[in-house]
């Protein structure tokens, strides 16, 4: 038997997390830019992650996963319904229950085993909302770059939402609780501006926030003796600051658009120079991943080179930009 959402509409965006919130929220009425979701949900970062167990390390631009829609919650007063289970057959019940009451519900989800992902990579931090279900097939909404509305067996949902590993969690769903009345607005967009330049410029360990770009601006001159695979491990890794649903330029393009929202609704002079700087350092981050795709590629040296310079005057402007915002 059939079940879909009637009025479900799908929300256009570039980011799982943020197109997955979105969708539930537009769901319940409310509209907001996939920028002013990602920056109310103090969605900027940086993450340089190596270990020993990896085979390459990990380049990532926004805060955990999860952490982004916690705190768009806190901003607008939103209750969200959070359920995790390590039983396949709990977890079942809780979506299902939603789809028949006309719900739509965010999961959390390996993308790997999703049929419509052609990429075939491991990444256990994805989202997408699902809005209907048949006796073998999920009706999904996901990233515009993913097809927007998309089809995948209920075999390879319950895997990629059942998966272990980092980032993952127990069959993960987010659902949205009525809300009457949002908070206003511009309150909850000065406290997120202040609260991410806070954390960007004082984490808790070197390898994140701005120290984390100058980490990685040193350890990208050892990649060529960190890879056992030049090629394949440096053109991931651009691709991934590229196109893995950041927006491109490593989530910098959303944070910039949020920021000129703010300018536009807020008129202050220091947030109009911070979307300045916004506006110079994206391009500069689409520089590095060309930069690293070309390392690759060629197995140039001084591309590494290049790129390790960028970061460094990127650091120095994301710095003076994020101490505009405190």
């Amino acid at each position: 038997m059939t079940k879909i959402i009637e009025d479900f509409v799908p929300y256009q965006g570039e980011h799982c997390e943020t197109t997955a919130i979105g969708n539930l929220l537009q769901h319940a009425g409310v509209q907001l830019s996939e920028p002013m979701l990602f920056g109310l949900g103090q969605g900027l970062g940086f993450i340089y992650w190596d270990s020993k167990g990896m085979e390459f390390p990990f380049i990532g631009g926004r805060i955990k996963p999860d952490a982004l829609t916690a705190n768009l919650a806190n901003r607008l007063d939103l209750t969200v319904k959070i359920q995790e289970t390590s039983s396949v057959e709990k977890a079942w019940q809780n979506v299902r229950n939603c789809i028949e009451r006309g719900i739509p519900i965010g999961l959390k989800l390996d993308s790997y085993y999703l049929d419509y992902f052609t990429n075939k990579v491991h990444f256990a931090g994805h989202y997408a909302v699902l809005y209907g279900l048949s006796d073998e097939h999920a009706y999904m909404a996901d990233t515009r770059q993913q097809g927007g509305q998309v089809i995948t067996s209920l075999t390879s949902l319950a895997a990629a939402r059942n998966a272990k590993g980092p980032m993952s969690s127990r069959n993960r769903s987010v659902a949205l609780e009525p809300i009457d009345k949002l908070p206003p607005l511009v309150p909850a967009i000065r406290e997120s501006l202040t609260k991410n330049a806070y954390d960007y410029l004082n984490p808790p360990i070197r390898n994140i926030g701005h120290k984390g770009i100058v980490k990685m601006s040193k350890e990208i001159l050892k990649w060529p003796s960190r890879s056992n695979n030049i090629e394949h491990d440096l053109c991931l890794t651009a691709l991934l600051m590229e196109r893995a649903g950041t927006g491109g330029a490593l989530f910098r393009n959303l944070y910039r658009d949020f920021l000129r929202e703010c300018a536009d609704l807020l008129e202050e002079r220091k947030i109009e120079q911070a979307h300045s700087l916004f506006s110079e350092i994206a391009p500069m981050w689409v520089s590095v991943s060309a930069s690293i795709d070309r390392a690759g590629r060629t197995g140039d040296y001084q591309e590494l080179l290049r790129a390790s310079k960028l970061l460094l005057e990127i650091v120095d402007k994301e710095r003076t930009a994020m101490e505009l915002l405190l």
